[in-house]
């Protein structure tokens, strides 16, 4: 239980405690598999014990570490390879890793991927399984860290791999949004329907990231806890950030009207913005296509709520907070805004005169 106050979580209490039987365990510290650390600033929420549980059930507990969850070559077919010799006891595992995602952002598009193949897993599909359980071996003490803070602001990042599945050519969208300094949100998944552009994947992945946030700011909104700016999205296809903004309904886009309106019509409430972001300052990457960069992931959010043995790892980026570096790409790594032709504000990805930068940030 939580409350605005320990006043009103007492009041609480008790009168549930005058009809049932409670028993106050006292601060919380584990729940559902989550073990729950108390810091300084914050919370750091990690499933430590039950990552050991998972190993050990498929028998990997003395294997040998792997540095990263997933291989940069292409994609494995659904069809290659030969079928798996217990398909059972596949989705069991695969389903226990589903739900050490809740505190692994960085195991999200792996077991996305492997979750694919559930219905007729293949040996190839076993294999990496086996990849994502030697790298959990490595990495059994990361976690998410939730750091307390009165910035109520919403940044969110979105991307696509156009035409990554090798059998159906379908993308996969991810996006991964900011409350304030701390990661809430994130997600990987296949789109159901097959993209003819890479701005049109870019463009979907758009629509999934405004359409969660907007449920993140109606969350807030009935826990009394507005979000007064708009919600900023950032994007690394310029396509897609016009189309956002643009009212010119463009002929080849009309089959993804539902997504083109959408989005505008929040643009257009001023709830969000879409604004564009260089490619090598994209942490949604990391949700859409396997990316081992060491050098680049550990200058993206994902190594910031990543803490071994119990202390926080080194950062390399210059902002002393999440949200900063999510400022550092609006103020510094990209827009420069120019008129279109139709009259629209276009980021096209250089720095801000200082004249435009307050209207950029407001």
């Amino acid at each position: 239980m939580t409350a605005s106050s320990t006043a009103l979580l007492q009041q609480i209490t008790a009168q549930l405690s005058a009809e049932f039987a409670l028993k106050d365990l006292g601060a919380l510290h584990y729940f559902l598999g989550i073990e729950v650390v108390r810091t300084a600033t914050g919370f750091f929420l990690h499933q430590q014990k039950y990552a050991h549980e998972q190993l050990e059930r498929a028998g990997m507990l003395n294997c040998k570490p792997a540095s990263t969850h997933v291989d940069t070559k292409a994609k494995v077919s659904a069809v290659e390879g030969s079928p798996a010799s217990d398909a059972s006891f596949y989705r069991s595992v695969v389903g226990g890793l589903q739900y050490l995602t809740l505190t692994r952002p960085d195991l999200q598009y792996a077991v996305q991927q492997v979750c694919l193949h559930m219905h007729a897993p293949r040996d190839t599909h076993w294999a990496l399984v086996k990849r994502i359980l030697r790298y959990i071996r490595g990495t059994m003490s990361m976690g998410l860290t939730l750091t307390a803070s009165s910035d109520t602001s919403l940044v969110a990042y979105s991307d696509a791999d156009w035409a990554g599945c090798p059998d159906t050519r379908r993308s996969t969208s991810g996006y991964c949004v900011y409350l304030g300094p701390s990661l809430i949100s994130w997600s990987s998944k296949r789109q159901p329907t097959v993209s003819r552009s890479s701005a049109e994947a870019e463009y979907r992945a758009v629509a999934n990231a405004v359409a969660e946030c907007s449920w993140l700011r109606q969350l807030l909104q009935e826990l009394h806890c507005p979000v007064p700016k708009a919600t900023i999205v950032y994007c690394d296809n310029v396509s897609a950030v016009y189309l956002s903004a643009n009212p010119v309904h463009h002929r080849r886009m009309k089959h993804i009207e539902l997504d083109i309106h959408f989005v505008r019509e929040h643009v257009a409430l001023g709830r969000v913005r879409v604004l564009h972001i260089p490619t090598d300052q994209q942490f949604a990457d990391h949700f859409s296509f396997a990316d081992n960069d060491h050098d680049r992931l550990s200058q993206v959010p994902i190594s910031r709520f990543s803490i071994r043995h119990g202390e926080q790892m080194q950062q390399r980026v210059a902002p002393t907070d999440m949200h900063g570096c999510a400022a550092q790409c609006e103020h510094k790594v990209a827009p420069t805004l120019t008129a279109s032709t139709a009259g629209v504000l276009v980021a096209v990805g250089q720095s801000i005169p200082t004249g435009l930068l307050e209207e950029v940030s407001e």
